[in-house]
């Protein structure tokens, strides 16, 4: 049995600004501890996986532990015939606590270190190569979610994701928002993970790109899903979880 929504909805919102606190904190205490941006980028990487893997085996059993627009909107349309997943509702109710504690994280990962509450992003990052980063690391992560999930290997999702993360913070030119909450969380904060408004809209929009891309590869590799695969969210109870985010 799924959860209440009410309950799904508190775990996304708080999951969520769970995650951004981690990825905002933890940046703002690299560059006061270091002034090197390679040791600072390896400090913000290696707490997001830490935070990230953490956050997903705690709270995947309640949500599914999406954190993330792109995953909750590939979750519903991978599963929008079977009548058995995320219907409309679910979708705009889960997008908005993502959105809501991705900001609330933001601002709370400020306060913790004494900067401004909310101070605008001057982090410009409008550049092509970053949107094409953006679309390689959420499709990425679409293919991993899903992929584990059509291969009933959902358990090793806290690792799995928290790992193509971190990785992804390296290899990909725009170190892997790949979530358009915490993209839009993370405007709210003038530090070193933040990103300018203005740069805003077509990361969200790459991102829902390689979401579908994501997608593609998932139907490329794995065939279509049969109906008893079709379930792209099962977070209750003892069964496998299925969903992940990224950070």
């Amino acid at each position: 049995m799924k959860a209440p929504l009410g309950r799904r909805i508190a775990a996304e919102a708080v999951g969520t600004a769970a995650l951004v606190a981690v990825v905002v904190g933890s940046g703002i205490q690299a560059t006061e501890l270091s002034h090197d941006v390679g040791v600072q980028l390896l400090a913000n990487s290696i707490s997001t996986v830490f935070g990230l893997g953490v956050l997903i085996a705690l709270l995947g059993p309640v949500s599914g532990a999406h954190f993330n627009p792109a995953v909750t909107l590939a979750a519903w349309f991978t599963d929008r015939r079977s009548g058995s997943g995320l219907s409309l509702l679910d979708v705009t109710a889960y997008v908005t606590a993502q959105i809501t504690g991705a900001v609330a994280g933001a601002v709370l990962a400020d306060a913790m270190f004494a900067e401004p509450l909310v101070k605008w992003s001057t982090h410009d990052r409008f550049a092509g190569h970053l949107w094409l980063g953006e679309v390689v690391a959420t499709a990425g992560l679409v293919l991993l979610v899903f992929g584990l999930n059509r291969t009933g290997r959902g358990r090793f999702a806290p690792g799995a994701v928290a790992s193509f993360i971190g990785a992804a913070y390296w290899f990909t030119s725009s170190t892997s928002f790949a979530n358009p909450a915490v993209t839009i969380g993370r405007t709210f904060t003038d530090t070193f993970a933040g990103i300018a408004p203005t740069s805003v809209p077509p990361f969200i929009a790459a991102q829902l790109v390689g979401a579908a891309a994501g997608l593609g590869l998932v139907a490329l590799v794995f065939g279509p899903a049969a109906p008893a695969e079709t379930d792209a969210v099962m977070p209750q109870g003892d069964t496998e979880l299925a969903v992940f985010p990224a950070r």
